[in-house]
């Protein structure tokens, strides 16, 4: 008959025992967590599928991008609008693109459910160039011929500009009040674009006098009310300025000669003022219409005419509102480079005129 085992030999059977059961549980972690690991990432993959597709209503949307704005802000704003599925899939389907750095800024026409590939596609495409037509208005053009210059260069008939400019709807403040009676001096000068065959009169006015006020921004207003007068009248001054200087230098004395004569209560004499309300309008004055009872007439009244003469450039603007601190009350176009001659008193005016006239 075979002994029994003693206890002592019956330890290594127990302990082999469970080992071989501890193995079989080990196998068993490992295929879960195999199995959890494979479900993972079939569920991202799924879900990355997912998210570079697209499905449901399309609503149309203006989608807005800010110069300097980054791609991961980009991206957000798509998805916070609902025009893509996912932010953090689609951050990175636009790093792997290689089309962060062609995203541009501006508006642009999208709808919700889009793929990240079409909204890609427009927020990086460059527009088709726009056929564009170029008006040019120089300094001192007035409303006529402002009228004439845009029917040549934007094929807009000149009646037609002029009916809107005079159409009383246009006001620009502090500058061109309300109730204004005209459009003149606030065209301002300068070289535009337009978009060719979509232009309309309308269009052109309010171009022309949002860049008055761009231009204004940075002008010392301020000083009018020390100069007595408003931003209006201001204008009216640097029309004035606009035709009667021809050198850039002599602006500001031009400018301060007419203060000087306002303050005095002086006619200003300036004949551009009244041939901007010329009874014969040939370009010259005779002798009688330099007497024509007219408000634009500073020969026989005093003060300022009652709008402007012509549009005046930011120089004209300048000059009004900085005028030189001189004695001067007098001056007279000198020789054929357009400078002046001044005058203190009406015996100098007459010697400088009598110099300029040999």
């Amino acid at each position: 008959m075979q002994d029994l085992e003693s206890p002592q030999d019956l330890v290594p059977m127990r302990h082999g025992h469970r080992a071989r059961g501890g193995a079989s549980w080990g196998l068993r972690i490992g295929l879960v967590a195999i199995l959890l690991i494979a479900g993972i990432a079939f569920a991202g993959a799924r879900y990355y599928d997912w998210c570079q597709g697209a499905s449901g209503p399309k609503t149309a949307l203006t989608f807005e991008v800010a110069e300097g704005s980054s791609g991961s802000a980009i991206v957000d704003a798509l998805h916070e609008q609902g025009v893509v599925r996912c932010g953090v899939v689609t951050r990175w389907l636009l790093r792997r693109s290689g089309l962060e750095s062609e995203l541009r800024a501006g508006s642009f026409e999208l709808s919700t459910n889009m793929t990240p590939d079409e909204a890609f596609a427009i927020l990086t495409t460059p527009p088709e160039p726009v056929p564009t037509l170029r008006l040019t208005v120089p300094e001192g053009f007035r409303v006529p011929q402002t009228a004439e210059r845009v029917q040549e260069d934007l094929g807009i008939p000149a009646p037609k500009f002029l009916k809107a400019a005079e159409s009383g709807d246009w006001s620009l403040p502090p500058y061109l009040p309300p109730d204004a009676a005209s459009l003149e001096g606030f065209l301002f000068p300068e070289t535009y674009e337009f978009v060719r065959g979509k232009t309309k009169a309308d269009d052109v006015i309010q171009r022309m006098l949002d860049q008055f006020g761009t231009e204004s921004e940075t002008l010392p207003w301020g000083n009018a009310k020390e100069l007595g007068l408003t931003p209006y009248e201001v204008v009216i001054v640097a029309s004035m300025i606009e035709e009667e200087a021809k050198l850039e230098e002599e602006r500001p004395v031009i400018a301060g000669v007419i203060y000087n004569r306002l303050r005095e209560g002086m006619v200003l004499g300036i004949d551009a003022t009244l041939l901007y309300d010329d009874p014969t309008p040939d370009g010259q004055l005779s002798f009688s219409d330099l007497e024509f009872d007219s408000p634009y007439n500073t020969r026989i009244n005093a003060g300022l005419p009652p709008t402007p003469i012509s549009s005046p450039g930011r120089a004209s603007l300048e000059a009004a509102l900085n005028p030189a601190e001189t004695d001067y009350f007098y001056y007279v176009l000198c020789g054929k480079d357009g400078h002046h001659e001044f005058g203190v008193t009406l015996a100098d005016h007459e010697a400088n005129r009598a110099t300029c006239d040999e």
